[in-house]
Protein backbone atom coordinates (compact mmCIF):
# COMPACT_ATOMS: atom_id res chain seq x y z
CA UNK A 1 0.00 0.00 0.00
CA UNK A 2 2.71 2.29 0.87
CA UNK A 3 4.25 1.72 -2.53
CA UNK A 4 0.93 2.10 -4.22
CA UNK A 5 0.31 5.52 -2.54
CA UNK A 6 3.66 6.77 -3.38
CA UNK A 7 2.95 6.71 -7.48
CA UNK A 8 -0.52 7.90 -6.96
CA UNK A 9 1.10 10.96 -5.64
CA UNK A 10 4.04 11.47 -7.74
CA UNK A 11 1.21 11.25 -10.76
CA UNK A 12 -0.69 13.61 -8.82
CA UNK A 13 2.39 15.74 -8.83
CA UNK A 14 3.23 15.62 -12.21
CA UNK A 15 -0.33 16.49 -13.05
CA UNK A 16 -0.25 19.46 -11.34
CA UNK A 17 2.53 20.78 -12.82
CA UNK A 18 1.61 20.33 -16.35
CA UNK A 19 -1.05 22.31 -15.20
CA UNK A 20 0.69 25.52 -14.27
CA UNK A 21 3.27 25.12 -16.82
CA UNK A 22 1.54 27.32 -19.69
CA UNK A 23 3.80 27.88 -22.89
CA UNK A 24 1.49 30.09 -24.87
CA UNK A 25 1.97 32.72 -21.84
CA UNK A 26 3.43 35.86 -22.86
CA UNK A 27 4.44 38.74 -20.71
CA UNK A 28 2.37 41.60 -20.89
CA UNK A 29 3.39 44.56 -22.74
CA UNK A 30 6.16 43.66 -24.80
CA UNK A 31 6.85 42.93 -28.59
CA UNK A 32 9.95 41.34 -30.29
CA UNK A 33 11.18 43.96 -32.31
CA UNK A 34 13.54 41.95 -35.09
CA UNK A 35 16.78 43.07 -36.53
CA UNK A 36 18.55 42.52 -39.79
CA UNK A 37 21.77 41.84 -39.94
CA UNK A 38 24.22 40.56 -42.22
CA UNK A 39 26.67 37.49 -41.85
CA UNK A 40 29.87 37.03 -44.45
CA UNK A 41 31.01 34.04 -45.75
CA UNK A 42 34.62 34.87 -46.40
CA UNK A 43 35.80 31.54 -47.74
CA UNK A 44 32.69 30.86 -50.25
CA UNK A 45 32.20 34.76 -51.11
CA UNK A 46 28.83 34.12 -49.75
CA UNK A 47 26.38 36.57 -47.94
CA UNK A 48 23.86 35.35 -45.34
CA UNK A 49 20.77 37.93 -44.44
CA UNK A 50 19.79 36.49 -40.80
CA UNK A 51 17.03 38.01 -38.60
CA UNK A 52 17.26 38.35 -35.03
CA UNK A 53 14.73 38.20 -32.75
CA UNK A 54 15.58 39.33 -29.08
CA UNK A 55 13.49 38.81 -26.09
CA UNK A 56 12.81 42.66 -24.83
CA UNK A 57 14.27 42.86 -21.45
CA UNK A 58 17.45 42.24 -20.30
CA UNK A 59 21.19 42.03 -21.44
CA UNK A 60 20.62 38.00 -20.39
CA UNK A 61 22.72 35.54 -22.17
CA UNK A 62 19.69 33.84 -23.50
CA UNK A 63 19.31 30.25 -26.06
CA UNK A 64 19.49 30.55 -29.27
CA UNK A 65 17.07 29.08 -31.67
CA UNK A 66 17.80 28.87 -35.62
CA UNK A 67 15.17 28.71 -38.61
CA UNK A 68 16.25 28.04 -42.10
CA UNK A 69 13.43 28.72 -44.38
CA UNK A 70 11.22 26.52 -47.24
CA UNK A 71 12.05 27.11 -50.61
CA UNK A 72 11.54 30.11 -51.54
CA UNK A 73 11.17 31.83 -48.61
CA UNK A 74 13.59 34.48 -46.59
CA UNK A 75 14.86 35.63 -43.22
CA UNK A 76 11.30 37.30 -43.29
CA UNK A 77 8.72 34.50 -43.34
CA UNK A 78 7.55 32.63 -39.87
CA UNK A 79 7.83 35.63 -37.76
CA UNK A 80 4.88 34.17 -35.71
CA UNK A 81 7.43 31.99 -34.27
CA UNK A 82 10.15 34.41 -33.93
CA UNK A 83 8.18 36.82 -32.07
CA UNK A 84 6.07 34.23 -30.07
CA UNK A 85 10.07 32.14 -29.00
CA UNK A 86 11.91 35.15 -28.02
CA UNK A 87 8.91 36.67 -25.65
CA UNK A 88 9.41 33.35 -24.10
CA UNK A 89 13.24 34.19 -23.40
CA UNK A 90 14.99 32.75 -26.76
CA UNK A 91 17.66 34.27 -29.10
CA UNK A 92 15.20 33.25 -32.46
CA UNK A 93 17.51 33.83 -35.61
CA UNK A 94 16.32 33.12 -39.13
CA UNK A 95 18.31 32.75 -41.44
CA UNK A 96 17.93 33.40 -45.20
CA UNK A 97 19.83 31.09 -47.70
CA UNK A 98 20.54 32.40 -51.22
CA UNK A 99 20.36 30.21 -54.60
CA UNK A 100 17.09 28.84 -52.62
CA UNK A 101 15.41 31.75 -51.41
CA UNK A 102 13.04 34.65 -52.87
CA UNK A 103 15.33 35.65 -55.51
CA UNK A 104 14.60 32.54 -57.15
CA UNK A 105 11.10 33.05 -58.17
CA UNK A 106 10.54 36.54 -57.35
CA UNK A 107 11.19 38.42 -60.66
CA UNK A 108 9.65 35.66 -63.01
CA UNK A 109 6.18 35.91 -64.66
CA UNK A 110 4.37 33.19 -62.58
CA UNK A 111 4.22 30.46 -65.62
CA UNK A 112 8.14 29.85 -64.87
CA UNK A 113 8.48 30.35 -61.50
CA UNK A 114 7.60 26.28 -60.37
CA UNK A 115 10.04 25.37 -62.91
CA UNK A 116 12.69 27.61 -61.15
CA UNK A 117 11.74 26.39 -58.05
CA UNK A 118 12.54 22.51 -58.54
CA UNK A 119 15.93 23.59 -60.26
CA UNK A 120 16.74 25.23 -57.20
CA UNK A 121 15.65 22.82 -54.90
CA UNK A 122 19.04 21.13 -55.78
CA UNK A 123 22.10 19.45 -53.55
CA UNK A 124 24.28 22.13 -54.74
CA UNK A 125 21.79 24.18 -52.85
CA UNK A 126 21.18 21.64 -49.86
CA UNK A 127 24.84 21.49 -49.46
CA UNK A 128 25.11 25.51 -49.27
CA UNK A 129 22.68 25.74 -46.74
CA UNK A 130 24.10 23.09 -44.49
CA UNK A 131 27.03 25.10 -44.53
CA UNK A 132 25.40 28.07 -43.85
CA UNK A 133 24.10 26.42 -40.92
CA UNK A 134 27.44 26.12 -39.32
CA UNK A 135 28.86 29.88 -40.41
CA UNK A 136 25.87 31.61 -38.83
CA UNK A 137 26.82 29.86 -35.27
CA UNK A 138 30.48 31.03 -36.01
CA UNK A 139 28.94 34.21 -36.54
CA UNK A 140 26.70 34.40 -33.71
CA UNK A 141 29.60 33.27 -31.48
CA UNK A 142 31.61 36.24 -32.81
CA UNK A 143 29.33 38.88 -32.01
CA UNK A 144 29.11 38.05 -28.77
CA UNK A 145 32.37 38.86 -28.18
CA UNK A 146 32.70 41.71 -30.08
CA UNK A 147 32.33 44.69 -27.81
CA UNK A 148 29.66 47.01 -29.23
CA UNK A 149 27.67 44.79 -31.34
CA UNK A 150 23.72 44.84 -30.69
CA UNK A 151 24.54 40.79 -30.17
CA UNK A 152 26.95 40.77 -27.19
CA UNK A 153 26.88 39.11 -24.06
CA UNK A 154 23.14 38.40 -25.23
CA UNK A 155 23.23 34.80 -26.47
CA UNK A 156 23.90 31.31 -24.76
CA UNK A 157 25.93 29.22 -27.46
CA UNK A 158 25.72 26.18 -25.06
CA UNK A 159 21.99 25.98 -25.70
CA UNK A 160 21.52 26.12 -29.76
CA UNK A 161 18.36 24.71 -31.02
CA UNK A 162 17.62 24.25 -35.09
CA UNK A 163 14.46 24.13 -36.68
CA UNK A 164 13.17 24.57 -40.49
CA UNK A 165 10.27 23.77 -42.58
CA UNK A 166 10.03 22.10 -45.87
CA UNK A 167 13.79 22.83 -47.54
CA UNK A 168 14.50 24.02 -44.20
CA UNK A 169 12.94 20.95 -42.56
CA UNK A 170 15.82 19.01 -44.69
CA UNK A 171 18.67 21.55 -43.92
CA UNK A 172 17.70 21.07 -40.01
CA UNK A 173 17.45 16.95 -40.12
CA UNK A 174 20.86 17.20 -41.64
CA UNK A 175 22.75 19.32 -39.31
CA UNK A 176 21.15 17.36 -36.46
CA UNK A 177 22.19 13.62 -37.27
CA UNK A 178 20.64 12.44 -40.26
CA UNK A 179 23.24 10.30 -41.99
CA UNK A 180 23.38 10.19 -46.35
CA UNK A 181 25.48 7.18 -47.19
CA UNK A 182 25.18 8.14 -50.54
CA UNK A 183 27.22 11.42 -50.01
CA UNK A 184 30.08 9.56 -47.77
CA UNK A 185 29.48 11.94 -44.91
CA UNK A 186 27.15 13.23 -42.11
CA UNK A 187 26.80 17.20 -41.91
CA UNK A 188 25.51 17.15 -37.94
CA UNK A 189 27.04 20.17 -35.93
CA UNK A 190 27.40 18.94 -32.57
CA UNK A 191 26.45 22.75 -30.83
CA UNK A 192 23.11 21.81 -31.66
CA UNK A 193 21.20 20.30 -28.65
CA UNK A 194 17.54 19.75 -30.01
CA UNK A 195 15.87 19.92 -33.23
CA UNK A 196 11.98 21.21 -34.25
CA UNK A 197 11.51 19.56 -38.07
CA UNK A 198 8.24 20.78 -39.94
CA UNK A 199 6.75 19.02 -42.61
CA UNK A 200 10.01 16.56 -42.41
CA UNK A 201 11.22 14.01 -45.27
CA UNK A 202 12.72 10.31 -45.88
CA UNK A 203 15.90 10.29 -48.41
CA UNK A 204 14.32 9.52 -51.74
CA UNK A 205 14.76 6.54 -53.83
CA UNK A 206 15.26 2.90 -52.30
CA UNK A 207 17.02 4.18 -48.87
CA UNK A 208 16.02 2.73 -45.67
CA UNK A 209 14.77 5.66 -43.26
CA UNK A 210 16.09 3.37 -40.24
CA UNK A 211 19.77 3.64 -41.74
CA UNK A 212 19.51 7.83 -42.58
CA UNK A 213 18.33 8.28 -38.82
CA UNK A 214 20.24 5.65 -36.79
CA UNK A 215 22.77 8.11 -35.65
CA UNK A 216 20.13 10.74 -34.33
CA UNK A 217 20.92 11.47 -31.12
CA UNK A 218 19.47 14.71 -29.54
CA UNK A 219 15.39 15.13 -28.97
CA UNK A 220 13.78 15.75 -32.15
CA UNK A 221 9.96 17.18 -32.35
CA UNK A 222 8.07 16.76 -36.05
CA UNK A 223 5.30 18.48 -37.39
CA UNK A 224 3.69 17.96 -40.42
CA UNK A 225 -0.06 17.47 -41.89
CA UNK A 226 -3.08 14.63 -43.50
CA UNK A 227 -2.68 17.13 -46.22
CA UNK A 228 1.05 17.78 -45.88
CA UNK A 229 2.33 17.98 -49.48
CA UNK A 230 4.06 19.77 -51.51
CA UNK A 231 4.87 20.75 -55.37
CA UNK A 232 8.62 20.78 -55.20
CA UNK A 233 10.65 17.87 -53.73
CA UNK A 234 8.96 14.27 -53.97
CA UNK A 235 7.74 14.00 -50.31
CA UNK A 236 4.14 12.03 -49.97
CA UNK A 237 2.13 12.31 -46.61
CA UNK A 238 3.24 8.89 -46.18
CA UNK A 239 6.82 9.88 -46.20
CA UNK A 240 7.11 12.19 -43.96
CA UNK A 241 5.39 9.85 -41.24
CA UNK A 242 8.05 7.48 -41.95
CA UNK A 243 11.00 9.20 -39.78
CA UNK A 244 9.22 9.10 -36.57
CA UNK A 245 9.21 5.63 -36.40
CA UNK A 246 12.77 5.41 -38.20
CA UNK A 247 14.34 7.50 -35.00
CA UNK A 248 15.45 4.88 -32.98
CA UNK A 249 18.18 6.45 -30.22
CA UNK A 250 17.57 10.00 -28.68
CA UNK A 251 13.90 11.32 -27.40
CA UNK A 252 11.58 12.01 -30.58
CA UNK A 253 7.70 13.69 -30.67
CA UNK A 254 5.59 13.67 -33.72
CA UNK A 255 2.82 16.23 -33.89
CA UNK A 256 0.49 15.30 -37.03
CA UNK A 257 -2.23 18.10 -37.37
CA UNK A 258 -5.43 17.35 -39.11
CA UNK A 259 -6.07 18.58 -42.26
CA UNK A 260 -3.02 21.41 -42.18
CA UNK A 261 -1.43 21.59 -45.51
CA UNK A 262 2.15 22.06 -46.45
CA UNK A 263 1.38 25.56 -45.55
CA UNK A 264 0.10 25.20 -42.36
CA UNK A 265 3.33 26.34 -40.58
CA UNK A 266 3.46 29.47 -42.51
CA UNK A 267 2.35 33.16 -42.57
CA UNK A 268 0.15 32.43 -45.20
CA UNK A 269 -1.66 30.38 -47.27
CA UNK A 270 -0.36 29.05 -50.69
CA UNK A 271 -1.57 29.19 -54.03
CA UNK A 272 -2.96 25.83 -54.53
CA UNK A 273 -4.16 25.69 -50.90
CA UNK A 274 -7.71 23.26 -50.55
CA UNK A 275 -8.40 23.74 -47.09
CA UNK A 276 -8.86 26.78 -45.60
CA UNK A 277 -6.60 27.48 -42.64
CA UNK A 278 -7.22 26.27 -38.90
CA UNK A 279 -6.10 28.88 -36.22
CA UNK A 280 -5.67 26.58 -33.81
CA UNK A 281 -3.09 24.67 -36.17
CA UNK A 282 -0.66 27.86 -35.18
CA UNK A 283 -1.73 27.97 -31.37
CA UNK A 284 -0.46 24.15 -31.43
CA UNK A 285 2.63 24.75 -33.27
CA UNK A 286 3.88 27.81 -30.77
CA UNK A 287 2.81 25.73 -27.57
CA UNK A 288 4.21 22.54 -28.45
CA UNK A 289 7.38 24.03 -29.92
CA UNK A 290 7.90 26.55 -27.09
CA UNK A 291 7.15 23.31 -24.33
CA UNK A 292 10.01 21.91 -26.40
CA UNK A 293 12.92 24.59 -26.39
CA UNK A 294 11.45 24.94 -22.77
CA UNK A 295 12.38 20.92 -21.49
CA UNK A 296 15.44 20.27 -23.97
CA UNK A 297 17.47 24.19 -24.22
CA UNK A 298 16.51 25.01 -20.22
CA UNK A 299 16.01 21.61 -18.89
CA UNK A 300 12.55 22.71 -17.70
CA UNK A 301 11.20 20.11 -15.25
CA UNK A 302 7.79 21.78 -15.60
CA UNK A 303 7.87 21.88 -19.01
CA UNK A 304 9.06 18.65 -19.59
CA UNK A 305 6.19 17.01 -17.68
CA UNK A 306 3.63 19.59 -19.39
CA UNK A 307 5.26 17.63 -22.77
CA UNK A 308 5.39 14.41 -21.31
CA UNK A 309 1.91 14.47 -19.96
CA UNK A 310 -1.28 15.68 -20.55
CA UNK A 311 -0.35 19.34 -21.38
CA UNK A 312 -0.52 18.40 -25.42
CA UNK A 313 -4.27 17.63 -25.38
CA UNK A 314 -5.32 21.01 -24.15
CA UNK A 315 -4.13 22.34 -27.00
CA UNK A 316 -5.04 20.28 -29.77
CA UNK A 317 -8.51 19.15 -31.63
CA UNK A 318 -9.69 15.73 -31.60
CA UNK A 319 -8.61 14.67 -34.55
CA UNK A 320 -4.91 15.71 -34.03
CA UNK A 321 -2.45 13.05 -33.45
CA UNK A 322 0.58 13.48 -30.63
CA UNK A 323 3.16 10.78 -30.01
CA UNK A 324 6.25 10.53 -28.24
CA UNK A 325 8.92 8.03 -28.20
CA UNK A 326 11.25 7.31 -24.78
CA UNK A 327 14.94 7.90 -25.36
CA UNK A 328 16.68 4.91 -26.85
CA UNK A 329 14.11 2.58 -25.32
CA UNK A 330 11.74 2.82 -28.76
CA UNK A 331 8.93 2.73 -26.46
CA UNK A 332 5.91 5.19 -27.99
CA UNK A 333 3.21 6.52 -25.88
CA UNK A 334 0.25 8.06 -28.32
CA UNK A 335 -2.81 10.58 -27.83
CA UNK A 336 -5.06 12.23 -29.90
CA UNK A 337 -6.26 16.00 -29.17
CA UNK A 338 -8.53 17.21 -26.36
CA UNK A 339 -10.53 20.04 -25.31
CA UNK A 340 -9.55 23.35 -26.75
Amino acid sequence: MPMIALVFCSVAALATIAEAYDPLALPADTHAVPRDLDVRDARRDRGLPVRVFLPPDDATPRPIVLFSHGLGGSREGCGYLGDHWSRRGYAAVFLQHPGSDTAVWRDLPPMRRLAAMRDAASLANFRLRVDDVAVVLDALAAWNLEEGHPLAGRLDLDRVGMSGHSFGGQTTQAVSGQSFPLLGRRFTDPRIKAALVMSPGTPQGRHDPGEAFAEVAIPWLLMTGTKDTAAVGGQSVESRLAVFPALSKGRAYELVLHEAEHSAFSDRALPGDRVPRNPNHHRAILALSTAFWDAFLRGDAEARAWLDGPGPRTVLEADDRWQRKEERTGNTASATGGAR
